[in-house]
């Protein structure tokens, strides 16, 4: 009788074949430590991918941490954003308001002008026809003294 056994393993395939004798059970037996060895290897199999697994679970916990920070960050960023908005547009109507306020004041170039016509015309220097007449008796009764006091 003949006894055929075949191990898949993803690192290698074991095809153990052997005829089953009754007479010498002394012998050491090929297949026991075939397969102690076999036992051996699954075990250290089995801890790589418990490390594997470990590591994926490490990995997908730091993914998640990440993302949550990143949403964090986006989400103040976008209130960032909002503000700087915000202030912009105030900042455009202040700009606004004060380009209106400068088209109703007058210009330094206008006061210039105003004031040269000002002093044109000075209205306080300007005599009544009564005041020249009564300078002009002052200055010939002024003219008379001098003469009379000179002959």
């Amino acid at each position: 009788m003949s006894l055929s056994i075949t191990i898949l393993n993803p690192f290698y395939i074991l095809n153990i074949s052997k005829g089953i004798k009754m007479a010498n059970e002394h012998e050491p037996d090929p297949i026991s430590a075939l397969l102690s060895e076999f036992g051996t290897r699954l075990n250290e199999v089995e801890e790589k991918q418990r490390l594997v697994k470990d590591r994926i679970l490490l990995i997908g916990e730091n993914l998640v941490s990440t993302k949550e920070e990143f949403e964090k960050q986006t989400i103040e960023f976008k209130k960032q954003i909002s503000e700087i908005s915000s202030e912009l547009k105030t900042i455009r109507q202040l700009n606004k308001r004060i380009i209106e306020e400068m088209e109703n004041h007058a210009q330094k170039s206008e006061l210039q002008t105003l004031a040269r016509q000002m002093k044109m015309f000075e209205p306080i220097e300007y005599a009544r026809i009564k005041d020249i007449r009564n300078i002009i008796k002052e200055e010939l009764l002024k003219i008379n003294k001098d003469i009379n006091n000179k002959k």
